[in-house]
């Protein structure tokens, strides 16, 4: 009997450590070739690993949660007896015939806003990804910002489906975040509720005021949810929305409600015993994994690049609506639809118009000061995404090329696909421009740092109400802040204004896109 020892292999990204997560196997199971062994988290993602043997697991020779170099033997594998005995019925496949599952080759980089020379289209763009998810790195744990909000009383009418009823765990409280949620005021009305009454108090100046905060602060509701909402003591304008109309649901609450409960739980056990010296009360998290990759490469990006940003506050009224048709045309259904799936669109349509903005700095090889700056004819858009594992930024290869469908696809296999912790090293490799939805918190704006490899990222803030001025009167509107970090060894003021204001125009016109 042979027994084999499984080293832990480089994924195909370089890496030269990996912890052991989870096993999936034990001493005395049998496993085929490419049954999984285990999972393990790289500095890039979370990865399944396949058995390159047949046979019976003997030993797992590294625990869970232990960080090992590349090569270091993990586990060992006897080939089966019965392979010895009836070779013909339950044949042993030998380490050589049986190589550890590699990456298929990658396709060559489709063309994006231009030929490309015959250099160029020998470049490969890495394997088309439906993939993963960034913004500026929100706890996955975290919904919106919002006043700590006293326990509810105990006595009251009982509420069906009580959210109590099943408490999530404290590690995992709180549902993820999505990339492509933006979060959207509470207060959603339509343009019908909201224009006419706008359009009465105009003329009335001394009421105006009033008249525009009775607008903007209006939360739709069913009357069955209000009283679900008074029963549990919860202000309505603190629930996220996800109706068709921007009402809140009892599914909102039920949520909002679970998440309040567990948060209460944690901050009543929070704090340590105060008779215990403060030394003793500290919690110490090894940095290692995601995280450690992503600190390495903030800081790197920070102190290499030097950034400049820019802000622009925008009507996305017109975003809004165009959302709304999207969601009730059949050509959409069953896929979720957000306004971040227009801003996509509009940071492709604008870098097609500002070319420099897709670009990376490169230095020489040798350490002198020759460098080149290489600008990307196609457009692997990154999309930030805060998951349980850390931030990560995978992005949407060629993403140029794709419809609006095919992208609201795209952004929805890349958020289930980083909520899972499945994101794979290749699809966070050779991103050319990122977005950050810092909005799905409820955040205005911010100054993102940017990706290492790329020149510029665009945060997407939160969209709500607001009094704007329009036509010479002050009308609330959807009402948003983009923010823009640029390397400005690549890209200047002057190009950085012209492509944040190219995005800008799309989000206040979407009809812009049809040219």
């Amino acid at each position: 009997m042979t027994v084999n020892k499984f080293n832990l292999p480089d994924v195909g990204e370089g890496l030269t450590e990996a912890e052991i997560v989870s096993w999936k196997v034990k001493a005395g199971d049998t496993v085929a070739v490419n049954d999984v062994l285990c999972e393990i988290e790289t500095a890039k993602s979370l990865v399944e690993l396949p058995s390159p043997y047949a046979g019976t697991v003997t030993e797992l020779l590294v625990a869970e949660g232990v960080t090992v170099d590349v090569g270091t033997p993990i586990i060992s594998v006897s080939d089966a007896e019965t392979a010895t005995a009836a070779p013909a019925a339950n044949p042993v496949v030998p380490a050589a015939a049986a190589p550890a599952a590699t990456p298929a080759a990658p396709a060559p980089a489709a063309p994006m806003y231009g030929k490309l020379d015959a250099s160029d289209a020998e470049e490969p763009a890495g394997p088309p990804a439906g993939g993963p998810l960034v913004g500026s790195g929100p706890k996955a744990d975290a919904v919106k910002r919002r006043r700590r909000i006293a326990a509810p009383p105990a006595a009251g009418p009982a509420v069906p489906a009580a959210p109590r009823a099943t408490p999530a765990p404290a590690a995992s409280a709180a549902p993820a975040v999505e990339a492509h949620d933006i979060w959207i005021s509470p207060d959603a009305v339509s343009h019908a509720e909201r224009d006419a009454p706008a359009a009465g108090t105009i003329d009335q100046r001394p009421t105006l005021g009033g008249a525009i905060t009775g607008l903007v602060n209006r939360v739709l509701a069913k009357p069955p949810v209000r009283k679900i909402a008074r029963d549990l003591g919860i202000d309505l304008a603190d629930v996220v929305p996800t109706g068709a109309r921007g009402e809140v649901t009892r599914e909102d609450l039920v949520s909002y409600q679970a998440q309040r409960d567990a948060e209460l739980d944690q901050a009543d056990s929070f704090w340590g015993k105060t008779g215990r010296p403060q030394e003793q009360r500290i919690e110490r998290i090894p940095v290692k994994g995601v995280r450690k990759a992503t600190a390495r490469a903030m800081v790197e990006s920070a102190f290499a690049a030097p950034h400049v940003s820019i802000f622009v506050d925008v009507d996305a009224s017109r975003t809004m609506e165009f959302v709304k048709r999207l969601k009730a045309s059949r050509d959409f259904e069953g896929i979720k639809v957000s306004p971040l799936l227009i801003l996509a669109k509009a940071v492709i349509w604008a870098a097609a118009r500002n070319p420099s903005v897709n670009a990376s700095w490169v230095d020489a090889e040798d350490g002198s000061d020759a460098a080149e700056i290489h600008v990307k004819h196609f457009m692997n858009l990154g999309i930030a995404a805060a998951t349980p594992r850390g931030l990560m930024v995978p992005n949407i290869k060629n993403a140029q090329d794709l419809s609006l469908k095919e992208l609201a696809l795209a952004l929805n296999e890349l958020a289930t696909t980083a909520r899972a912790g499945k994101t794979q090293p290749a699809q966070m490799q050779g991103g050319t421009l990122t977005v950050t939805n810092i909005g799905a918190l409820g955040i205005d704006t911010g100054t993102p740092i940017i990706n290492p490899g790329e020149v510029a990222i665009v945060a997407f803030g939160t969209i709500k109400q607001k009094p704007w001025v329009l036509d010479g009167e002050v009308i609330p509107r959807w009402i948003t802040t983009l923010g823009g970090s640029f390397d400005h060894r690549v890209v200047d003021g002057d190009l950085s204004a012209r492509f944040m204001a190219d995005v800008a125009a799309i989000l206040e016109e979407p009809a812009l896109l049809l040219d």
